[in-house]
């Protein structure tokens, strides 16, 4: 399998994909075409975000193609010479896919190894289940079963903070309780501008910043991106 695992799109400050971009060029060489998933977008248009993601690409030389329009998505994916899923709403995303056959198109596509690029949402779906996303879920899909790419959990957009005054629950809190109703599962909290790479039977960290990993019995603890994560393969 070829996996990038991207926590965000963006950086405070930056432009849309800037910081990711080095690490895409690399892990795309010799790519030509990527096939896109946009049904993450919600406040706007199917069609103006396979632009906004061409826009980047293009400085690659890699043409990006939408499977929003396609008369048979599926086979879009099955026919793929790599995949690319953005951010955006988890729920929405893994609703259309979820109708479109996609969940397990793409799994079949990385099993063969066609590399899969994903940030933010598109992170989230290559998990087993969604049930770690941070956002609202404005639909319904079938369920939270996801593409299953890897197994274990990952929480994009990792926060520590807690605003002050704020008497909610952490970030860290909902995760703890997240793995003390799934006990066999890890999680793992990404914080912005880090990103995961499988390749070649092994997981990396990329990034400047460390990685929280949650484990039921374990006390939460950090990992560097130099550490050996084969325990989550």
């Amino acid at each position: 399998m070829k996996l990038l695992l991207i926590s965000n799109s963006t950086n405070a400050g930056e432009e849309y994909l800037r910081y990711p971009m080095p690490e895409i060029e690399r892990f795309l060489a010799g790519t030509r075409e990527i096939v896109f998933v946009p049904y993450a977008a919600v406040t706007f248009s199917y069609a103006e975000y396979e632009k906004k993601v061409q826009a980047r690409f293009a400085e690659l030389g890699i043409r990006v193609r939408s499977v929003h329009r396609a008369a048979d998505p599926a086979r879009m994916i099955r026919e793929a010479e790599a995949i690319c899923v953005g951010g955006g709403n988890t729920f929405a995303l893994a609703k259309k896919m979820q109708e479109q056959g996609l969940m397990a198109a793409i799994l079949r596509k990385i099993k063969a190894g066609t590399p899969y690029v994903g940030w933010s949402a598109g992170s989230n779906v290559a998990c087993p289940t969604i049930s770690t996303t941070n956002d609202m879920p404005i639909v319904q899909p079938e369920s939270f079963r996801a593409i299953g790419a890897v197994k274990f959990q990952i929480n994009p957009h990792y926060l520590d903070a807690n605003p002050e005054g704020h008497a909610g629950e952490t970030r860290e809190q909902r995760l703890l309780e997240y793995i003390e109703a799934n006990p066999r599962r890890w999680v793992v909290g990404l914080r912005e501008g880090c990103m995961l790479r499988y390749e070649a039977g092994r997981l990396e960290l990329v990034g400047q910043r460390p990685m929280r990993i949650f484990k039921k019995g374990i006390a939460p603890y950090e990992v560097q991106p130099c550490d050996d994560l084969s325990f989550l393969l």
